[in-house]
């Protein structure tokens, strides 16, 4: 699977280097259609030499009530990312798919344990079959 960075919506990039245990919490919304897979986030670690990192751990803390969650391991190309002119790097991307006659809001909470010790906690609202698929913010 193939994800180009220009349509990837959510990343996350670590740079290796120390840092205390820091949670940081983020509230994003994405919408799609019922029973597909709505992209809710693409997770990478590139280090400052261009080459990929540890990926991060991903934990649901809180499942959504209407639909599940699967992560798959992708790979992500970027071409002028910093110092990086080309670049393909692994990565997890998280699938949000309704039921099939689900239409609202849905909501999950991930827990994203970043390599050098940084934690994000991701609340992500899914607006499900309300107008036209769109990408997170």
């Amino acid at each position: 699977m193939h994800c180009l960075w220009s349509v990837v919506a959510v990343v996350v990039l670590e740079c290796i280097t120390p840092a205390s245990a820091q949670v940081q919490s983020i509230n994003r919304t994405v919408s799609g259609q019922p029973d597909t897979d709505i992209r809710v986030g693409v997770y990478v670690n590139v280090r400052p030499d261009c080459t990929s990192g540890p990926l991060p751990s991903i934990q649901l803390t809180s499942p959504p009530e209407n639909g599940k969650v699967t992560v798959k391991k992708a790979k992500v190309t970027a071409t002028n990312y910093k110092q990086c002119l080309a670049l393909e790097v692994p990565a997890f991307v998280a699938f949000y798919r309704s039921r099939a006659d689900f239409v609202g809001v849905d909501v999950l909470t991930l827990e994203v344990k970043l390599p050098g010790g940084k934690t994000e906690v991701q609340r992500i609202s899914i607006s499900v079959g309300s107008g036209s698929p769109g990408r997170g913010t």
